[in-house]
C-alpha cells in the first residue's frame, strides 16, 4: 500500500481487519460457519488472496432468518418511525467517519481506483443513508374520502417482515446500504448476503451497525456463495427478497421465491444504447458515454454499451470516444495514476475477452484495445468496436465489461432509432444527447427504459430499476421504501 493515499494509521486498522478471519453477524454475535468453511477473498489487481471469510450455506440461513424474525417480534417493532430514522442517521455518520477505511477495502477487494471509492462510492453510500433515514417518519397510509357517510375508510402501511438482501460485487457497500436503508426505514428486519468476491466492506459495516446502536438481529450478515443467495430466496420464513445481479441469477430467485410467494424487488441486467443527435454538442456527448462505459471497468449495470450516432458525427464520435479509451490509464487501484482498474475476477475476463474474439469472429472491427492487458490480475484494454449489426452477441447480450459498440443511424425518423436502441431483452436505462427539446422529448417516451439521461443528466431520489429483464419494481426514494410494505386497507362501520 502507498502511504500517500492512505494514513498509515488507516493502512494499520485495514491490515489488522484483513488479518482476521471473519465468520458471520447473526443476532449480534460474529459466529463461525456452522460447516467451518472458509472461503478466500482475492484482490482482483494482482491475483493474491488477501483475507479469508465464512463460506455460509443453508443452515447459516436458516439461523440468521430466526434471528431476524427474532428481533421483528421483539423490541425492533416498538421503535417509533423517527428512531428508527436516527439510528440511519447515527449509521451514516458513523460510516463517514471511516469512510477512508472503508473505501480502501473496497479498493482491495473490488480493484477500483481509490480515489472512486473514496470521492465516489463511500460518499454516495453515505448520502443514500441520510436519505432513507429521512423517509423512515414519512410513510403514511390514506383516508379516502369518498366512503359512504357511514363508514370510516383508511389504509396503513406496515413493514412486509423479513427481508433477505442479495448484493453484487460492482459497488458493494453502496449496494448493501441501499437496501439496508429501505428495509430498516420501513420497519423490516434484514440478513444482508454479499457477494462472494467482495464481502469485506459488508463486513465492516457489520460492525459500525452495532457501534451505532442497530439492536441485535436487525441486520444479520452471512458471507457465501450462490448456494447461501439460494438458500435465502428459498426460505419460507422470509417475507421478501431484494437482489441485484444477472437477469439469469434473477429469474432463478423468482422459481426459488414461489414456495411462499414471497415479495421481490430485482434489479437486473442491462444493454443501455447510448444516441447520440447530430445537433448535440458533441465534445459533451463524447466524453459522457467515454465516462459511462469506462467508469468503474464497464462493471456497471447501466453502462452505455451500445452507441447509435448519427452518420454525419458517427466518425467524430468513435474517434473522440476511442482517444479517450487509449489515454486511459489503466492500473492496480492502489497506483495514484490509475483511472481504470481491473475486472473483478478471471472468469468475468474470460467473459469480457470471449465477447472481444467473438465480436471479430463475427465480422465487427476493433478501433482500440480488444485485449487482455498481460500482466498480474484481471485487467483488459478498454475497448471500442463498430461494424456491427444488431444481431451481434456484442449488441445483445450484457457484457459487464468496458467495451461500447458502436452503429450509425441514417434518418431523422425517430420511430426507427428508438426501435435500434429498444432492440434488446433489456430496458434498465438509455442516455440522448441532443440540443433539440422537441427530440428530446419524444425519445424519452419511445424509449423503453426505467432510466433515460439527457444531455448528462442525473438527479438522486428518483425510482430505479428496469422494463422488461432488467427487473421487477423500483429502488430509491418514498417508492423505494414502499416496496418494503405492505397495504392494508380497514373499513369500519360507525
Amino acid at each position: 500500500m502507498e502511504p500517500a493515499l492512505a494514513s498509515s494509521a488507516v493502512e494499520r486498522r485495514v491490515a489488522d481487519f484483513l488479518g482476521r478471519t471473519h465468520g458471520h453477524l447473526i443476532g449480534g454475535e460474529w459466529v463461525p460457519p456452522l460447516n467451518e468453511h472458509l472461503n478466500p477473498v482475492i484482490n482482483p489487481a494482482d491475483g493474491r488472496e488477501i483475507a479469508r471469510v465464512g463460506k455460509g450455506d443453508t443452515a447459516d440461513i436458516d439461523s440468521a432468518v430466526r434471528a431476524a424474525r427474532d428481533a421483528l417480534n421483539g423490541p425492533w417493532s416498538r421503535l417509533s418511525s423517527v428512531d428508527r430514522g436516527r439510528l440511519l442517521f447515527k449509521l451514516a455518520d458513523l460510516i463517514e467517519l471511516r469512510a477512508d477505511e472503508f473505501a480502501l477495502l473496497e479498493t482491495l477487494d473490488n480493484g477500483k481506483p481509490l480515489r472512486d471509492s473514496r470521492n465516489i462510492d463511500i460518499p454516495g453510500a453515505v448520502e443514500e443513508l441520510r436519505e432513507y433515514a429521512g423517509w423512515a417518519s414519512k410513510l403514511a397510509g390514506e383516508t379516502l374520502i369518498g366512503s359512504p357517510g357511514d363508514v370510516h375508510a383508511y389504509t396503513l402501511r406496515e413493514p412486509v417482515g423479513v427481508a433477505g438482501l442479495i448484493i453484487p460485487w460492482n459497488f458493494p457497500l453502496w449496494n448493501a446500504v441501499t437496501k439496508i436503508g429501505p428495509a430498516l426505514a420501513a420497519g423490516c428486519t434484514a440478513i444482508l448476503k454479499p457477494a462472494e468476491q467482495t464481502p469485506l466492506s459488508a463486513l465492516l459495516l457489520g460492525e459500525v451497525l452495532s457501534d451505532a446502536g442497530v439492536p441485535d438481529g436487525v441486520v444479520n450478515i452471512v458471507t457465501g456463495a450462490g448456494d447461501a443467495g439460494a438458500a435465502l430466496a428459498a426460505h419460507l420464513d422470509v417475507d421478501k427478497i431484494a437482489f441485484t445481479g444477472s437477469t439469469e441469477v434473477g429469474k432463478s430467485i423468482i422459481r426459488a421465491a414461489s414456495g411462499n410467494m414471497k415479495r421481490l424487488t430485482l434489479e437486473l441486467g442491462g444493454k443501455s444504447p447510448v444516441i447520440v443527435f447530430p445537433d448535440a454538442d458533441i465534445d459533451r456527448a463524447i466524453e459522457g458515454a467515454a465516462q459511462t462505459i469506462f467508469y468503474n471497468s464497464g462493471q456497471v449495470c447501466v453502462a452505455n454499451s451500445r452507441l447509435y450516432a448519427h452518420r454525419t458525427v458517427f466518425d467524430r464520435v468513435i474517434e473522440g470516444i476511442a482517444e479517450r479509451a487509449a489515454s486511459i490509464k489503466v492500473g492496480p487501484g492502489l497506483n495514484a495514476d490509475t483511472e481504470m482498474g481491473p475486472l473483478i475476477s478471471e472468469r468475468q475476463l474470460d467473459r469480457v475477452t470471449d465477447f472481444l474474439e467473438s465480436s471479430v469472429e463475427d465480422g465487427a472491427t476493433t478501433i482500440v484495445g480488444g485485449k487482455r492487458i498481460e500482466r498480474d490480475g484481471y485487467f483488459v484494454e478498454p475497448t471500442v468496436i463498430v461494424d456491427t449489426h444488431p444481431g451481434m452477441r456484442i449488441m445483445q447480450e450484457e457484457i459487464f465489461g468496458p467495451v461500447i459498440a458502436g452503429s450509425s443511424f441514417d434518418d431523422d425518423e425517430l420511430e426507427s432509432i428508438a426501435e435500434a436502441a429498444n432492440n434488446t431483452a433489456y430496458g434498465l436505462a438509455a442516455y440522448v444527447w441532443t440540443n433539440d427539446l422537441r427530440t428530446a422529448h419524444q425519445m424519452t417516451r419511445k424509449l423503453r427504459a426505467g432510466s433515460i439521461h439527457v444531455n448528462g443528466g442525473e438527479a438522486a431520489g428518483l425510482p430505479f430499476g428496469g422494463y422488461k429483464q432488467s427487473g421487477w419494481g423500483r429502488e430509491n426514494g418514498r417508492v423505494g421504501v414502499e416496496a418494503y410494505t405492505e397495504i392494508k386497507s380497514i373499513a369500519i362501520a360507525l
